[in-house]
């Protein structure tokens, strides 16, 4: 079949494939979350990630593989108990007997469900939680999983700045924890040892709120040099080591659980066990000190914080172009106050932008099914003489001014623009909660009645039916004809908003169509005469 296809053929056909391609693999093979059956349980063989310092890398396994730990870990879970709990207008945090963040609730208006329940980001599910020390010391590690800590206060309600401090007595060890929680998420602990030694502290595994497959879900490290390192769920088990990194984070589609330091750096190891990742930071004294957030990526909240923190906000392969495209929308926002509106303003916008090029790809198929019925004879008058006939197609071309890849390439531009946004809607917490009309109460789920999915489709069969084309062959027309039936099914289950937008520029493309079918129907009728 492929060797019947013209150059322009396969381009479209490699235009359409590739769109398929990052659909499906957002939706069915992004890795799938399983939650931890044990603490510590480890694999046969860890990897060294190539770069890293092995002296720094030889102590880490000591996080995760000492059966000490995973024994006394695994029993002392059960026994935890809830020590002090810290609360605000936005969120409720529970301290347990271990000294970490056990429960982690938001409970502002945009975060409460169906139910009126606050969106946990943090619960039991989660083996590794936030603020958990742990000591290269096995007996030290050991007593530590066994010995409670301490609260100075059982309750406290955030009007400001408040501090709670935590206190463990071990037998040849005090450990004091202080951490000052502030009403925007963000907090500082200072951890003191009553002589030094090595152990980590984590921020905790990745926040269990959003279980569905759209979106990257694990550790992301950025380097001193700006760069990111991603460990995500479903990777090999692995154990790095990264010095000087300005921030740590584990996140989900729509919160995080971070450290950061911009200005000294934190010195970072991530171990992957079970293939789930687990960040901690590594010291070896006896006072550390650490700024962190726990929350939704929000990017004013972020941006508010530290820019440098809106970084956690990660669009994937196209984040330079997705930031960007975020903050066009932002500003639109602004404006229009209303998110579903804004998607429907900033498509018709972009496809205005982007019509000079979307003019010249259609004037091209249009010039292309007018020589259809030339090229038809060629590839009959030349069968089975490829060269010739090539030959034949490159002068028929260069006889009328055609292009065969002017259809083609202007699809190929645009396509890292579609991903841009289609990453955007699909990561922006933004929209959660956010209605547009009538049953669109959230933008951030799928269409409750599969309205705009529908109508998603009806349009992409609409386009084609007045797009140009010159398929020769029954069989590719047949399979083209199936996409939009294809698409339908996929945008079933993808949230609202992005929907809305492929349906408007669905839409706009047809009305795009119409406009330039009808400039060469006039055209070729001026011929005529």
């Amino acid at each position: 079949m492929l060797d019947k296809m013209s150059q322009e053929q396969r381009m479209i056909l490699a235009v359409v494939l590739s769109i398929i391609f990052f659909v499906i693999y957002d939706k069915f093979f992004m890795p799938k979350p399983q939650l931890h059956q044990e603490l510590n349980s480890t694999k046969s063989s860890v990897s060294i990630k190539s770069g890293e310092s092995k002296s720094q890398v030889k102590s880490a396994p000591n996080i995760n593989n000492s059966s000490t730990t995973k024994s006394v870990a695994s029993a002392f879970e059960n026994k935890t108990s809830i020590i002090s709990t810290i609360k605000s207008k936005d969120f409720t945090i529970k301290i347990d007997s271990l000294g970490r963040v056990a429960k982690y609730s938001l409970k502002g208006k945009k975060y409460l469900d169906q139910n009126g329940n606050p969106t946990v980001i943090i619960d039991e599910s989660q083996k590794l939680k936030p603020l958990e020390i742990r000591f290269s010391d096995i007996v030290i590690n050991h007593e530590a999983f066994l010995k409670p800590y301490v609260a100075d206060k059982k309750e406290i309600v955030l009007d400001g700045s408040k501090t709670l401090t935590l206190t463990q007595k071990l037998s040849n060890l005090t450990v004091i924890k202080k951490i000052v929680f502030n009403p925007n998420g963000t907090y500082h602990i200072s951890v003191h040892l009553s002589k030094p030694m090595e152990f980590f502290i984590s921020n905790g595994e990745h926040p269990v709120a959003e279980r569905d497959q759209f979106v990257f879900r694990g550790v992301i490290v950025e380097k001193s040099d700006n760069t990111l390192e991603k460990f995500e769920q479903g990777d090999d088990d692995i154990v790095t080591s990264i010095s000087n990194a300005k921030y740590l984070a584990a996140s989900d589609k729509y919160y995080t659980t971070v450290f950061y330091d911009f200005k000294k750096g934190l010195n970072t190891i991530v171990t992957i066990r079970d293939e789930i990742p687990q960040p901690f930071i590594k010291e070896h004294s006896d006072k550390v000190e650490l700024d962190g957030y726990i929350g939704p990526k929000e990017y004013d909240k972020l941006y508010a914080i530290d820019p440098q923190l809106t970084n956690v906000i990660e669009y994937g392969f196209f984040t330079f172009i997705a930031k960007p495209m975020f903050l066009f929308l932002k500003y639109i926002n602004s404006v229009i106050g209303n998110w579903g509106w804004t998607i429907v303003v900033a498509t018709i916008l972009i496809k205005l932008f982007l019509f000079p090029l979307t003019f010249k790809g259609m004037a091209s198929m249009n010039k292309m099914k007018e020589l259809a019925p030339k090229m038809k004879e060629l590839r009959e008058k030349y069968k089975g003489e490829p060269q010739k006939l090539n030959a034949k197609m490159m002068e028929l071309y260069k006889k009328h001014r055609v292009n065969p890849m002017g259809g083609c390439l202007p699809m190929l531009i645009q396509i890292p623009i579609f991903f841009a946004i289609y990453r955007v809607l699909l990561n922006a917490v933004d929209l959660k909660a956010e209605p547009w009309i009538l049953w669109i109460h959230d933008l951030s789920l799928k269409d409750p009645y599969f309205i705009l999915p529908i109508l998603m489709g009806a349009t992409m069969f609409w386009q084609q039916k007045i797009t140009p084309s010159n398929f020769t062959d029954p069989m590719q027309e047949k399979i083209m004809k199936f996409l939009p039936l294809i698409f339908t099914f996929f945008f079933v289950t993808f949230p609202a908003g992005l929907t809305l937008y492929w349906f408007v520029n669905n839409l706009f493309t047809v009305a795009q169509q119409y406009y330039v079918n009808a400039i060469f129907a006039k055209a070729k009728a001026m011929k005529k005469e």
